[in-house]
């Protein structure tokens, strides 16, 4: 590829912080997690952040917490990683979907009551591309129905909805820090805990089922299993991976607010002509340009359009497929109401490169490439 789709950040201080960790602490727990969850949790105003070994991990354990069961629903979009499934499914849940908005790609909140069901538990609203879901609307619905919300914030870091951070505006908030998201540790994510009553359960679930934490701490004189958990504590060393990246979250971030409105500004002329579409940002969202998408006129231009991107070398791909039409989707859930937008907006979508680090001249090439199939 002449433009890769993306580089992780690789920063000059990685190095040596991976080196301190190999010195001081491999295992979980050690400086540079102590340093990212507290950054977490300055940044956002969440009472605790738990680093673990990825978002989908931290979405189990929300489910745990929301005490999910046999039988139970949980309400998403089918426009969404299988984590975001998986997590719910894996304690028995079934996963019912509704539609999405076309201007977001976010759940359509309109939709979401007339889902609900007595045997409904969690709403579970994703931040497509980091620009947040109507949390207003979302967030007075679960508190009418008694119902918890989590926020799959994976694409959200340094978003934020009418001032306040994406990830702390429920009940639980699940960020990634995987390869591809803006900040990296490889493989990696944090749970962000709303509520002080949740963060022992929380810590005990992430320590393999022990009160290890509260040992580390001086709470007791000896740690024991209390209670179900897993390994959920990443290594130190993807922490050392994190922590440089998060000195300098602020620069990072502008850094690719700015490739992304080079984008939508160079792409403008297209979309005046009614040839794509570009991203909608709602008035009350601040987002952190964790990617930029066009929309093709229909799928069959996209599939056209991926095709002359990649013979020039351009790193164009797709993004998800809708769960619900997945062989796994249609054995774990349900779509209520409607699929109007869902496979018809998500068939269109065009996902072109962006990392931080990207230059400007690979925007440029990007953009040319794409001005040229459409001449």
């Amino acid at each position: 590829m002449s433009v890769s789709f993306n580089k992780p950040p690789l920063l000059p201080k990685t190095e040596e912080y991976i080196k301190q960790a190999l010195v001081q602490k491999v295992s979980g727990d050690g400086e540079f997690t102590r340093k990212c969850s507290q950054w977490i949790e300055m940044r956002t105003g969440t009472p605790k952040a738990l680093l673990t070994t990825s978002a989908s991990h931290a979405l189990e354990m929300a489910a745990y917490l929301c005490n999910i069961k046999e039988g139970d629903e949980v309400i998403m979009a089918s426009y969404t990683f299988s984590s975001t499934a998986n997590a719910f499914i894996g304690r028995g849940a079934k996963i019912v979907f509704v539609d999405i908005r076309p201007d977001t790609m976010n759940i359509d909140e309109t939709l979401i009551e007339a889902a609900i069901t007595d045997k409904t538990r969690v709403i579970v609203p994703m931040h497509y591309a980091g620009v947040s879901c109507d949390m207003d609307a979302i967030n007075a619905i679960a508190k009418k129905h008694n119902l918890f919300v989590v926020e799959d914030a994976a694409q959200g870091v340094m978003s934020e909805y009418k001032g306040k951070a994406l990830g702390a505006l429920s009940d639980f908030g699940v960020f990634s820090f995987h390869e591809t998201k803006n900040y990296s540790m490889g493989e990696g994510g944090a749970l962000l805990i709303r509520d002080a009553k949740n963060i022992l359960d929380a810590e005990i679930i992430r320590e393999k089922g022990t009160n290890r934490s509260r040992f580390f701490r001086g709470e007791v004189d000896k740690y024991s299993w209390v209670n179900w958990g897993s390994s959920y504590l990443p290594s130190e060393l993807n922490a050392a991976c994190l922590w440089p990246q998060l000195e300098v979250a602020e620069e990072i971030n502008r850094a690719r607010l700015g490739i992304w409105n080079r984008y939508y500004e160079m792409l403008s002329p297209l979309a005046e002509m009614g040839k794509i579409e570009l991203p909608h940002i709602p008035k009350e969202c601040s987002h952190n340009g964790h990617l930029f998408y066009i929309k093709a006129a229909s799928a069959d231009v996209q599939r056209d359009l991926l095709s002359r991107l990649k013979e020039r070398g351009i790193g164009a791909i797709f993004h998800y497929v809708p769960l619900h039409s997945s062989e796994a989707g249609k054995k774990f859930t349900k779509f209520n109401g409607k699929d109007v937008f869902t496979t018809t907006e998500s068939s269109r979508l065009i996902r072109l490169p962006l990392y931080y680090g990207l230059p400007k001249e690979d925007v440029d090439e990007v953009v040319k490439a794409i001005k040229e199939v459409y001449a």
